[in-house]
């Protein structure tokens, strides 16, 4: 049995799908205005330890994911400017250009992170019409109401707000959120759609005149588009508990009377030596400044394992050092399993392996599951039965246990090509693999298959 942590609930609960064998997520992607931090990436490697623990398990996945390029404003309080335009403003481009240049910087650092990723990725401008549609339909159903300035939703409609966060808004002053627009009913009411300036860089037409989407909007357009009224999972970070997730469960009610997701899954924040990351104290790491420091990046990966997900976890340079030397030992700690010869009891192989899952399908408790990796990984008896179970384990971890440190001036083209022959290989693909080695001998280097993998040398 798998048990989640469910935001909605304040419990754990034993997690199965609706329907069939098939898991449907949603997940809040980026708004590609500008680069994804350490922090927002430790939101990722979360989110890709649910699909490989779900996938463990024998799940197939129906996954969503959204990239906000339009509709953002500077304030979650629906105050100041869309951040695409504000960044376009500022780094002379076109928000077209800005969300291209942000978007593919985004997966690069998600493929470096060997994050396993979600089947279906959605950009918030491909469906402004059917967020229109979303809009028109609160209106009809009395949710929502216009002023001079934006549509919003009237949270007075509901029978209950703040369902994640707890917040209570009878008990809420006018403006102890944000400085209230005048003409907002109540301060807790948010833009569902709101109305251009004449030279705003972003609008489409609509009933109220020339427009452009809110923030929240999309993603209840999205999931309802590809999931129906409701689905199993909902994730992204704790920042989004009290405004956007708050928000998407407002318009679903309002929409369809139903809550969209029946679990509501939240990554914790990162910290940086005990403290916010934050432009003024020089502190704001991206993934590029860590491999600057000569840290693979799967290195940050275990680094994210030394806490649970719903645990803050505080960055630290030595805490990187200490998961660098660690991810090293374990791929050392692999080979000599790999070749190794001793038979080990498969009582003890299943043992192992029960407490493994029993971690992971506990809200994923990937410091427990480390646990238990390393416990294999240090076993005295040297087995290519314990190199298995430890590839197995790593269907979860996705840190590239076998992989094997290389001479740092191979090509990259040359290492690239190992690669593609290392599944080949794996595929049992040999006529390829052997094409693959013409290749990689024909740039002058020799691929040599060993006990302990594959190993490259200059000709």
């Amino acid at each position: 049995m798998i048990y989640f942590y469910n935001t909605l609930t304040r419990k754990k609960e034993e997690f199965k799908p609706a329907e069939g064998n098939t898991v449907r997520i949603y997940t809040c992607g980026p708004t590609v205005y500008k680069d994804a931090t350490i922090g927002n990436m430790r939101t990722f490697i979360f989110m890709d330890n649910l699909r490989r623990v779900l996938k463990y398990n024998g799940y197939q996945l129906k996954h969503v994911m959204n990239l906000t390029d339009v509709g953002h404003l500077v304030s979650d309080g629906d105050e100041g400017e869309d951040k695409m335009i504000k960044s376009a403003r500022e780094e002379g481009k076109t928000p077209l250009e800005i969300a291209e240049y942000y978007t593919k910087l985004f997966f690069r650092d998600l493929d470096r992170l060997d994050v396993d990723m979600p089947e279906i990725i959605c950009k918030a401008t491909d469906y402004i019409q059917e967020m229109l549609e979303y809009v028109e339909a609160l209106m009809k159903n009395g949710y929502a109401y216009e002023t001079s300035t934006a549509i919003y939703f009237d949270v007075s409609k509901l029978d209950a707000y703040g369902l994640l966060s707890g917040i209570d808004v009878r008990k809420q002053k006018a403006g102890a959120r944000v400085d209230v627009d005048p003409e907002k009913r109540n301060p807790y009411d948010f833009a569902l759609w709101i109305k251009a300036p004449e030279n705003h860089l972003m609008k489409w037409d609509s009933p109220w005149g020339p427009s452009y989407p809110g923030w929240h909007i999309e993603c209840s357009t999205m999931s309802r588009i590809h999931f129906g009224d409701q689905f199993d999972i909902h994730t992204g970070g704790v920042d989004l508990i009290p405004t956007h997730h708050e928000n998407e469960i407002a318009q679903s009610k309002g929409r369809t009377g139903k809550i969209p997701a029946r679990f509501w899954m939240h990554q914790e924040f990162l910290l940086i030596n005990g403290g916010k990351m934050s432009k003024s104290l020089g502190n704001v790491y991206l993934l590029q400044d860590l491999i600057d420091k000569g840290y693979e990046p799967l290195v940050y990966k275990y680094f994210c394992y030394t806490a649970h997900y719903r645990s803050r976890l505080n960055f630290t340079w030595e805490g990187m050092d200490a998961a660098q030397k660690s991810l090293a030992n374990l791929r050392e700690s692999y080979q000599k399993h790999k070749a190794g010869e001793e038979k080990i009891d498969a009582a003890q192989i299943q043992e192992w392996e029960k407490r493994f899952l029993e971690a992971i399908n506990d809200d994923i408790n990937m410091p427990s599951a480390m646990g238990v990796v390393w416990e294999v990984a240090k076993y005295p008896l040297k087995s290519k039965e314990l190199a298995d179970l430890l590839l197995k384990f790593d269907q979860v971890l996705g840190l590239e246990i076998d992989k094997i440190k290389q001479d740092e001036s191979i090509p990259t083209e040359v290492l690239e090509l190992v690669k593609q022959r290392k599944q080949a290989r794996e595929d049992k693909n040999w006529a390829q693999s052997d094409a693959l080695r013409d290749q990689i001998k024909a740039l002058g280097y020799q691929v040599e298959d060993t006990k302990e993998g594959m190993k490259i040398e200059k000709l």
